[in-house]
């Protein structure tokens, strides 16, 4: 047999209130069987009351009783002597000991006693003075009437009780059932839950939508759905991140197996080259040299990326007082040095913040080299610094064909390229507009794109001085 812990609630509830209601049916009885033998008890006194007053003159004249009831005994005692001693009569007791004492104590005032005399049952006695120290009536009225009401009383209670009470289990347990059905609905659900696979997809689309069960239970629903749906939301972010992560590994071992492939095929050729035709040497090293530092700058960024994403440390940034526009003025200058086919105008304010001007000067180097790379030669870029309510705001513009609206939502992905099939020498890894998008979220600020044919423009939003 299970233990009393591991029945079901709705039992056990209907168990603990069949236990109420039992202590309350007893306590219940108990004075209702009080009070009513109390009432009986004075209802009998008041009567034997009055009947020894209505006895008293016929003591008086004839020294005997006749007017009481004929199941009453009566006794009359007289002061002779200076001792009680009983007179004669027709409903005496065979052993008039209890009246005997009662009358002696009777002489001090009316006396109720309740005695059982032998071989007649139970009484109650009542002893009063007729005359001062001089006569005393001794009544005895039987308690076979009161005793017999109470015993029906107890017995009608007492099957009225157990019926009450068998009906309030069975009831309660049938109503604590019916009003727990919501609970066992939301434990259905979360067994069905338990037999999704949510290893891949990482949907969790099941909720509770049946009603009832009162306010508490309503709650509890409501609380339960929202906690499904936050897991859901979890799940899906999590499926997405996975995703996104074999996505970047499958990228990074593909960006980075072409460089290696590179350098693998160079190295054969100088080693070729060395053993063959020297004068080739010099060349396939040169190629070798830029093979690594573009490996090199791949390596960085995804190791970047890395840092910003990692919520265990702090992003690798170090902010200090800085003027954005003596960096915007540095980054215009390598840009025009680097990309002279572009015509770039500048208008940076004097714009102070706090910042890591390292990582300002990458994005901006990122933005610019971005805008060359994607235009045709002769097209202007502009750069532009101001500040506008607390706010440091850089746009990068240019007149360039623009960017497909198919690819705006993802422009930003790590190694997604608008066009798949140029080449890396000429686009790049795909990790530039990553690392711009990382590194100013790092600092706190936004990044959005606008772009149409003839006009692209990236606006950047940073807080001069963050908390």
């Amino acid at each position: 047999m299970k233990p009393v812990s591991q029945w079901r609630l709705g039992t056990r509830l209907a168990l603990a209130l069949g236990a109420l209601a039992l202590t309350v049916f007893v306590i219940v009885g108990w004075v209702m069987v009080t009070s009513m033998q109390d009432f009986l008890d004075r209802r009998l006194d008041d009567q034997m009351a009055i009947s020894q007053t209505g006895a008293a003159k016929e003591v008086q004249h004839y020294g005997k009783v006749s007017k009481l009831p004929p199941d009453w005994f009566a006794v009359v005692y007289k002061m002779q002597d200076g001792e009680l001693r009983p007179q004669p009569g027709e409903q005496q007791p065979a052993d008039r000991e209890e009246f005997d004492a009662i009358a002696k104590k009777a002489l001090n005032g009316d006396l109720f006693a309740t005695d059982y005399l032998r071989g007649d049952g139970k009484f109650r006695l009542r002893a009063c003075e007729i005359v001062d120290n001089e006569i005393v009536l001794v009544s005895a009225a039987p308690l076979d009437d009161r005793d017999g009401t109470i015993s029906q009383l107890i017995t009608v209670s007492v099957i009225a009780f157990l019926a009450a009470l068998v009906a309030l289990v069975v009831g309660g347990q049938a109503l604590i059932r019916k009003g727990m059905q919501p609970l066992s609905d939301m434990a259905d659900t979360a067994h069905d839950i338990s037999s999704h696979d949510l290893t891949d997809s990482g949907d969790l689309a099941v909720r509770v939508d049946k009603r009832g069960g009162g306010v508490e239970v309503e709650e509890l629903r409501e609380a339960f759905n929202k906690m499904l749906a936050h897991i859901d939301t979890s799940l899906v972010a999590r499926t997405a991140a996975e995703q996104r992560l074999r996505r970047f590994i499958a990228d990074a071992s593909h960006e980075l197996r072409t460089p290696l492939t590179s350098l693998r095929g160079y190295a054969d050729l100088f080693k070729y080259a060395a053993a063959n035709e020297p004068g080739e040497r010099e060349k396939h090293l040169e190629k070798l040299r830029s093979e690594a530092s573009r490996m090199s700058v791949l390596l960085d960024d995804l190791l970047l990326l890395a840092r910003l994403d990692s919520a265990a440390t702090e992003p690798p940034l170090r902010p200090e007082e800085l003027d954005l526009s003596v960096i915007a003025e540095a980054a215009a200058d390598a840009f025009r040095a680097g990309r002279p086919s572009h015509v770039l105008d500048v208008d940076a304010d004097t714009v102070t913040m706090t910042a890591d001007p390292t990582r300002l000067r990458q994005v901006l180097d990122n933005l610019l080299a971005n805008a060359a790379v994607h235009t045709p030669a002769g097209t202007s870029v502009a750069l532009k610094v101001t500040a506008e309510n607390g706010w440091a705001v850089i746009r990068v513009s240019d007149s360039g064909p623009g960017i497909p609206a198919a690819d705006q939502a993802r422009i930003f992905d790590r190694f997604y390229r608008v066009d798949d099939s140029r080449t890396r020498q000429r686009g790049g890894s795909g990790l530039g507009l990553a690392v711009v998008q990382s590194l100013v979220e790092a600092h706190g600020g936004r990044i959005e794109l606008a772009s149409r044919p003839g006009s692209t423009v990236f606006t950047i939003r940073l807080p001069r001085h963050p908390d």
